[in-house]
């Protein structure tokens, strides 16, 4: 008799302010962020209601919510699993096997693949698990029925006249391209999926949250996508994050203040979709495409 557990990875966030640089060190593989950088990003971190009180994260809350409905709708074991901040990947692992369960499924709440996001997950899953069990991990679900037609839906809702929609996900290094990465391709169709579900035909994509590196990033960048935008008569636009699935530093201040304030100073009217966070249809795609898994594993 199988006993499976799913493991749901995220990216993580700090739970206090005295955490962001114990943080970001960690994303920046152990070299400390530079102190006018931090400051930065504890104000941004602020803004979105992070303080240095016991009280959890907003951020890992919603994460912490979708698990538990995922569990609840699948009824099976559901434990988390952080890239960057605890419970980590590979102490989700552990505590999955100490409980007796085999097999493990691993899930990211990332939709798209890429050497730099998605295979990072699966190396630190494979790694945990050290064959000790059977696994399967699941590498993409950005075409996901269920997926598309909520962010199809939250579209609809806000569509209207002489809207122009911009489909956005996180930047990543240019150089991914030379190595054939898929997670370009991937984006735009997803994006023309949401679209044509949505019934939308005035649609372009951008990236946003490039990082300085010094390193060309895939473009356009958001903020340069607005000024074009304006400057061929666009006067509305509609941003649907496909690249992401729930409120965090990436949404609530490169869209909901960067992009906004720079939309304003244009004199475009901007807003932005619902992010699926833990709503009822966003389980239900999860909820789908754990199933599948779990049933291919158990054949």
């Amino acid at each position: 008799m199988t006993n499976p557990a799913v493991i749901l990875m995220a990216y993580g966030s700090p739970d206090r302010l005295a955490d962001v640089p114990a943080y970001y060190t960690d994303i920046r593989g152990g070299r400390p962020i530079a102190p006018e950088l931090l400051d930065d990003l504890v104000t941004r971190y602020r803004a979105l209601g992070i303080d240095n009180s016991d009280a959890p994260s907003p951020l890992n809350s919603i994460t912490e919510e979708t698990r538990a409905a995922l569990e609840h709708e699948l009824g099976v074991t559901v434990l988390t699993g952080m890239r960057h901040w605890d419970p980590r990947i590979a102490s989700a692992v552990e505590t999955a096997l100490e409980l007796g369960h085999e097999p493990l499924v691993g899930l990211v709440l990332a939709p798209h693949w890429s050497t730099l996001s998605v295979a990072r997950y699966e190396q630190l899953f494979v790694e945990a698990v050290a064959g000790r069990v059977e696994t399967r991990f699941v590498r993409r679900w950005g075409t996901e029925p269920g997926f598309v037609d909520l962010l199809a839906q939250r579209c609809r809702d806000l569509v209207s006249e002489g809207t122009h929609v911009v489909f956005t996900a996180h930047s990543l290094p240019a150089r991914i391209l030379e190595q054939g990465d898929p997670y370009r391709e991937s984006l735009l169709e997803t994006s023309a999926l949401v679209a044509d579900q949505a019934g939308v035909d005035d649609w372009s994509f951008a990236f946003q949250s490039e990082s300085p590196t010094g390193e060309p990033w895939l473009g356009p960048d958001i903020l340069e996508h607005l000024d074009a935008l304006r400057g061929a008569g666009v006067t509305k636009v509609l941003a649907c994050p496909v690249g992401f699935v729930s409120d965090h530093l990436e949404i609530r201040w490169d869209l909901d203040v960067e992009a906004t304030d720079r939309a304003r100073a244009l004199g475009i009217g901007f807003a932005r979709i619902e992010m699926p966070n833990a709503a009822p249809e966003m389980i239900d795609a999860l909820a789908g495409i754990a199933r599948r898994e779990l049933a291919a594993v158990a054949s």
